[in-house]
């Protein structure tokens, strides 16, 4: 149903504003019959963070930002799911059009800022799915909110039962000053109270973080000794970036907002590949960025990650993109270059952290 959905819709999703068509596309998948998931090879099952993944390939936040369709996504192929992000309170976001293709460059702009219904409607949804497999819930804070931090605790508190782990989102760059979260001492107490919230759960759930690709070797330094002094689970590599490399073709380019896609992926591989060698194995990583085919997937594995992230691709691609990815990654491991995934992850870190921009 999917990649017939795929097939036949794209070109007319192509016509409509994006996100009139993204909003299509919801509202189809909630429509859509129950799908069983494709099956999936062994080898390609990865653990981390306490989880069994039934393969590495994810949907990146910010597609499924209410948590409607994470069934569907699964039922697709997906290994894992991650819905938001989400805020305490719902917001509209940032007035409209906010969000831009450029198609030459097989990218997105965006600058949606945390537009979603809340805490409490993504809850009773996921309220009534928790059989799914394992779907992540993406916490931000409200534009307004006279605490930031007390934002993302409330958000642990509120999915503790029904998130299969959290993200910890500080790296928006269309949320004014959140970035400033990155810094060591807002991140410190920032990780701090939201582990404590964790700790104090009846179920202990993963706690990831996402960063920018954007930030400087110092910055990450700092980012990464917190994270291992806190004992996070994970941390996801990267978001969009407010960089704009000078090989862009489209001229809505131009527009204010985070880039994603294509144009995304040698920064943020970069950046993964650096996070990998400072964690030290403290904690597994989800490589995001400009993964539109099983070669960047792989690429990201060898970088460091140990599951991928996509959402930018599959707008220009499709869904039959998932199969492709997952058919592919098999195909790498069956030309000998490893017995399980795992045996990849990070096998060329130190080549892409030392690869000039």
């Amino acid at each position: 149903m999917m990649r017939a959905f795929g097939a036949l819709a794209l070109p007319l999703l192509s016509r409509l504003e994006p996100e009139t068509a993204h909003r299509a596309v919801i509202a189809a998948l909630r429509l859509a019959p129950s799908a069983r998931p494709r099956r999936n090879d062994p080898r390609l099952g990865v653990a981390a963070f306490g989880l069994a993944f039934p393969n590495p390939l994810g949907m990146a936040g910010g597609f499924d930002k209410n948590a409607e369709v994470a069934g569907a996504l699964l039922g697709a192929g997906f290994g894992f799911v991650e819905v938001g992000t989400l805020t305490p309170r719902p917001q509209a976001g940032n007035p409209r059009p906010r969000l831009f293709r450029l198609v030459r460059d097989q990218a997105l702009v965006n600058r949606l800022g945390f537009n979603n219904e809340g805490y409490d409607a993504a809850h009773a949804r996921l309220s009534c799915s928790r059989h799914l497999g394992i779907v992540g819930v993406n916490l931000g804070a409200n534009k307004d909110s006279p605490d930031r931090i007390a934002d993302y605790v409330a958000g642990v508190k509120t999915f503790a039962d029904v998130a299969s782990y959290f993200t910890i989102n500080v790296s928006s760059p269309n949320t004014p000053g959140l970035r400033e979260l990155q810094r060591r001492g807002a991140f410190d107490e920032l990780i701090a109270r939201v582990i404590e919230a964790r700790d104090a759960c009846a179920v202990r759930r993963p706690v990831l973080v996402k960063i920018a690709p954007d930030v400087d070797l110092a910055a990450l330094d700092d980012i990464v000794s917190v994270a291992q002094a806190r004992r996070i689970d994970g941390m996801i590599v990267s978001n969009t970036t407010v960089s704009r490399p000078p090989t862009l073709k489209d001229p809505l380019a131009a527009e204010v907002g985070g880039l994603s896609g294509r144009p995304l992926f040698d920064l943020s591989t970069r950046t993964l590949a650096r996070t990998f060698l400072r964690a030290e194995g403290a904690f597994a990583l989800i490589g995001c960025g400009g993964v539109d085919g099983a070669p960047a997937a792989l690429a990201k594995i060898q970088a460091g990650a140990s599951l991928v992230q996509l959402y930018t691709a599959l707008i220009y691609r499709g869904p039959s993109l998932i199969g492709e990815i997952l058919s592919g990654l098999s195909a790498a491991l069956g030309e000998g270059r490893g017995e399980r995934l795992s045996d990849l992850v990070g096998s060329r870190a130190r080549d892409w952290a030392a690869a000039k921009s």
